[in-house]
């Protein structure tokens, strides 16, 4: 052990690369003749995914980085979005509220290498991902592998219920993440419960085999907080209440997920 600790300290730097913005440190020791790749783990990485546009990947996103940085998490908003929506909430959020890294991954930058430029700051405990729509899941594929969570949000219409399960049919095995599927869970959005097309969503949902983990009701307070920059966690209103019980549920289920991950990193080694 104090063979690989001296050597941490005489690499030359061109020595330490990054992948998709996580630094890795490779030790070389003559006397043991190994190779070691110690990642320094930047914190939960949580994707927002689905191929179809339009079914709240944004407004997920956004919301839950608020939800973060108000609880005090350090962290990173990542926008894969051509569009650049989640970049351009955060432009316009306060300079008094806990702030959020920015990290537009639809640019590309010729002045520094991609991965400098995907790089997250250290010490960051949530990296929210938002995907585009059109996702090719190949593509994505690394991203993906390196995910802690992937939630994807659908909405009540038999067109999102018809693009959702080829979505999630190409996660599992165009990309597959069927061998972690207990890390994927899927989000009922912009919900009306009265209606008849939510019981089809949540009979859809339920069919999975994945966690249905909570159901977002449709409602305008999330227009309000986004042109504000905030997320719904954030605005002053008695008219949230069910809102943050909703979002309350889905916490638990990333808080959970992370304890597990934790344990089974713990047992590993």
């Amino acid at each position: 052990m104090l063979a690989l600790f001296l050597c941490m300290f005489i690499q030359p730097r061109h020595l330490v690369p990054t992948i998709f913005g996580r630094p890795y440190t490779r030790l070389y020791c003559d006397c043991q003749h190994k190779l070691v790749r110690s990642f320094m783990k930047d914190g939960q990485r949580i994707v927002i995914l689905n191929s179809k546009g339009g079914c709240g990947k944004t407004t997920l996103a956004t919301n839950l980085a608020a939800y973060y940085a108000q609880a005090g998490r350090k962290t990173a908003l990542m926008d894969y979005d051509p569009q650049g929506s989640a970049t351009f909430w955060l432009s316009k959020r306060p300079k008094d509220r806990p702030a959020i890294q920015s990290i537009p991954a639809y640019k590309y930058s010729h002045s520094v290498t991609r991965s400098w430029f995907l790089r997250v700051e250290a010490n960051t405990q949530r990296t929210i991902i938002d995907s585009p729509a059109g996702l090719e899941m190949s593509g994505f594929q690394q991203l993906l592998d390196k995910a802690d969570a992937i939630l994807i949000p659908v909405l009540p219409s038999d067109i999102d219920i018809h693009a959702a399960s080829h979505c999630i049919a190409d996660l599992l095995l165009v990309a597959k993440q069927h061998k972690r599927r207990q890390r994927i869970a899927v989000i009922a959005n912009r919900v009306r419960k009265n209606l008849l097309v939510y019981q089809k969503l949540e009979k859809f949902l339920c069919s999975l085999g994945i966690p249905f983990v909570t159901t977002l009701r449709d409602t305008t307070l999330y227009v309000q907080a986004t042109d504000q920059g905030l997320g719904i966690h954030e605005l002053h209103s008695y008219r949230n209440k069910e809102d943050l019980e909703q979002w309350r549920t889905l916490i638990n289920w990333l808080d959970q997920l992370e304890c597990r991950s934790g344990a089974d990193g713990s047992a590993a080694q």
